[in-house]
Formats: structure tokens, C-alpha cells, sequence
């Protein structure tokens, strides 16, 4: 069993910085690629950002240029760093990780239970 957990959320003014965390534990055998996601309210999960195992990072055009994804895969873990925050990066934040699953044989998506960012204005 993998579980992945978020950490980092929190209250933020327009312009600042948060550095979101991200880390996978339990039984793992490998971790593919690795991302952020985030929802607000009304809306539907949005793709932030996702990197690969071999540290390729994929952006949405709304944070290029403000957010930065990195992992440690020692670690099992993935950050997002989010500088120059606007009102409308209000959202829970969700972790998601591609471990392989020994059953299966095929990789799956383990999601965390998300953090909230609050930006406000």
C-alpha cells in the first residue's frame, strides 16, 4: 500500500511565495512520473504541473514562468515552488504519484488528500 501526503498549504497574499511538499511512503518499487493538481471551488481538477522520473518538468501555460516542480527521488517526494501568487491560484492542491503496482504489473495513480492554498487579494 502507497500513500502519498501533501504539506505546505496555507494563506498567502497576492505576490508571495509557497512551497508546496509532497511525499510517497509505504511499499514502493518505482515511481513514475510524478505532479500537482489542483481544483477550485465549482471548478474541475486542473493539471499544475507534472515531472518525470528523470526530473523533465511539464507546465500549464497558467503558472509557467511563476511555479517550479522539482523531486527528490531518493526521497519519493516532489515539491512545487509558487512565487508571484494571484487570487485565482485558490485551490486545494492535490499530489498525485505513478507507482507501479506489483499485481497489476502496471502503473497506477495514488492521490494525497490535497492542501489548500488561499490567495488573497
Amino acid at each position: 500500500q502507497v500513500q502519498v501526503v501533501e504539506s505546505g498549504g496555507g494563506l498567502v497574499e497576492a505576490g508571495g511565495s509557497l512551497r508546496l511538499s509532497c511525499a510517497a511512503s509505504g511499499t514502493i518499487y518505482s515511481i513514475n512520473n510524478m505532479g500537482w493538481y489542483r481544483q477550485a471551488p465549482g471548478k474541475q481538477r486542473e493539471l499544475v504541473a507534472s515531472i518525470t522520473n528523470r526530473g523533465s518538468p511539464n507546465y500549464a501555460d497558467s503558472v509557467k514562468g511563476r511555479f517550479t516542480i522539482s523531486r527528490d527521488n531518493a526521497k519519493n517526494a516532489v515539491y512545487l515552488q509558487m512565487n508571484s501568487l494571484k487570487p485565482e491560484d485558490t485551490a486545494v492542491y492535490y499530489c498525485n504519484a505513478e507507482t507501479f503496482d506489483i499485481d497489476s504489473a502496471n502503473y497506477r495513480a495514488v492521490w494525497g488528500q490535497g492542501t489548500l492554498v488561499t490567495v488573497s487579494s
